[in-house]
C-alpha cells in the first residue's frame, strides 16, 4: 500500500481507508492482515522525511506517535490540520509562525505505575493499544531534572501496591522549589494505604528530595512548598493544580495575550487557574480573574499582594461552565482572555459575543472546540485577527493555539 496522508491520531492513511502507525506520506509499505487498523510488516520505500526516533522506547511506549518524522514536515502537518479545522467553520485568519516546544522541556508528566514483583514497581507510560505500562528509563521530552528523578519516582510507587490492587498515576511537576508529586488512583478499600506504607512513602520522598507528595491532594509528605513563577508573581502551587506543561510555550502564549490587551482599561481572565496569564495581564490593567478551582483562586489571591508592578487583581471562585460571566457583568471590561478545558466555552463565548467587549483572546488545547467557539464570537461581530499555533506536546498529534479577536 502507499501511504497517502497522516490522520488526526498520527497514523498513516492508505486507500480503504487503512490506518498504519509510524508511517509517512508517500511511503510504500506492506501491511499485516487485519481490519481497518493494521500493523506494518515492512517499509518497502521510506520517505525522505523519515528520521531515526530519539527515544529507545518509541514504538512500544504509547506516549509519542511521531518521533519518526522530520521536524519541519511534522510541524507543518500540525499547522495544516489546524487550518483545516478552522475551514470547517468557514474561518480564515493570519497564522503566526508556530511555537514549537523543544525536547527536554516538559515540566509535567503523568506516569502510570504497576507492580514490578518483589516489592518493586514499574513506572512509565501506557503501552500502545494496551493498559500495560512501559517501564521507561529515559524520556526525551522531559526536563532533565524529571528524567534524573525516574529511579526515585519508581521507588516512590512501590509502597502503593502493598495490600492493594491499585493502578496509580503519579502526576509529577517540576517547580522552583523541587519536584511535586500528586498520586491518584490509589485503591482505598480497607482504609487505603496502611500507616506503614504511608511511612515508607514519606521516607522514600525524603531520600528522593521531593518537595511534596500528596495522595489525591491530601498531604503525605512536605519538605518545601512547591512554588512557580508566573510573570512577576511567585505562586504557591496547590496540589494537583493545572499548570502549562512547557514554560517556553506558556511564555509565548502569555506574551501574545499581553500584546493583544495593550491599552485595555479593565481585563477579565476567565478559567484563570493559578494565574498563568493573570499576573502578566495585570501589568497592563486591573484584572478580574475567575476559575472553578477554589484552591487555585486562593493561591492566586495570596500571590497577588506580593506581585510587583501589577495594577490590581480580584480573584473570584466561579464555575464558568454553569455560571458564565454575563454580558451585563462585562460592562466595564474591554478585553477578555479565556483558557477553557478541552470541552471549550460555548456558553461563555455566547456571553462575550453579547457583550460590548472590544477584544478577546482565546487560548485552547482543542482546535475543534476553539473553532466552534470562534464561530460564536464571529457571528457576534468579532473578527479573528491572528492565530498562534503552539506545539506544546512534542511528537504527539495534539496542537494548542492562541486566537486574537477584535471588533
Amino acid at each position: 500500500m502507499v501511504i497517502e496522508s497522516v490522520g488526526g491520531e498520527g497514523d498513516g492513511i492508505a486507500a480503504g481507508p487503512l490506518f498504519a502507525p509510524f508511517t509517512l506520506p508517500g511511503e510504500r509499505v506492506r501491511l499485516a492482515p487485519g481490519g481497518e487498523r493494521r500493523e506494518v510488516e515492512q517499509i518497502l520505500q521510506a520517505s525522505a522525511e523519515r528520521v531515526v526516533p530519539p527515544c529507545p522506547h518509541f514504538g512500544v511506549c504509547g506516549g509519542c506517535a511521531l518521533q519518526h518524522w522530520e521536524h519541519g514536515a511534522y510541524l507543518a502537518w500540525k499547522v495544516d490540520r489546524l487550518r483545516r479545522t478552522l475551514a470547517r467553520e468557514r474561518i480564515e485568519t493570519e497564522f503566526l509562525p508556530a511555537v514549537a516546544a523543544p525536547p527536554a522541556s516538559r515540566r509535567r508528566l503523568a506516569l502510570h505505575a504497576r507492580p514490578g514483583g518483589r516489592g518493586a514497581a514499574r513506572l512509565g507510560f501506557k503501552a500502545r493499544k494496551s493498559w500495560d505500562v512501559v517501564d521507561i528509563e529515559v524520556c526525551p521530552i522531559a526536563d532533565p531534572a524529571l528524567q534524573a528523578a525516574l529511579p526515585a519516582l519508581r521507588a516512590l510507587a512501590a509502597p502503593l501496591f502493598e495490600h492493594s490492587k491499585s493502578a496509580p498515576t503519579l502526576h509529577v511537576t517540576l517547580t522552583a522549589t523541587g519536584i511535586d508529586v500528586d498520586i491518584t488512583g490509589v485503591e482505598r478499600k480497607s482504609g487505603g494505604l496502611s500507616a506503614d506504607a504511608r511511612m515508607r512513602l514519606a521516607e522514600i520522598a525524603a531520600r528522593g528530595d521531593f518537595a511534596r507528595v500528596t495522595l489525591d491532594g491530601e498531604p503525605a509528605y512536605l519538605a518545601r512548598q512547591p512554588m512557580v513563577r508566573l510573570g512577576p508573581a511567585t505562586v504557591a502551587l496547590p496540589a494537583g493544580a493545572f499548570l502549562q506543561a512547557v514554560p517556553a510555550a506558556e511564555a509565548a502564549m502569555a506574551a501574545l495575550a499581553v500584546e493583544a490587551a495593550a491599552g485595555a482599561d479593565k481585563i477579565a481572565d476567565l478559567y484563570c487557574g493559578v494565574g498563568t496569564f493573570t499576573f502578566r495581564l495585570a501589568g497592563v490593567a486591573p484584572v478580574l480573574a475567575c476559575d472553578s478551582s477554589g484552591p487555585a483562586i486562593r493561591a492566586l489571591n495570596a500571590a497577588a499582594s506580593t506581585a510587583p508592578g501589577t495594577r490590581g487583581i480580584v480573584g473570584e471562585h466561579r464555575d464558568l461552565a454553569r455560571r458564565p460571566l454575563l454580558a451585563e457583568e462585562m460592562k466595564r471590561i474591554d478585553t477578555v482572555v479565556f483558557d477553557p478545558p478541552r470541552a471549550g466555552a460555548s456558553e461563555q463565548s455566547a456571553e462575550i459575543a453579547r457583550s460590548k467587549v472590544a477584544r478577546a483572546v482565546a487560548v485552547s488545547c482543542n482546535p475543534a472546540t476553539f473553532a466552534r467557539d470562534a464561530r460564536i464570537l464571529i457571528d457576534g461581530g468579532f473578527v479573528l485577527d491572528r492565530l498562534l499555533p503552539v506545539d506544546q506536546f512534542l511528537w504527539s498529534p495534539h496542537i494548542e493555539l492562541v486566537g486574537v479577536f477584535s471588533r
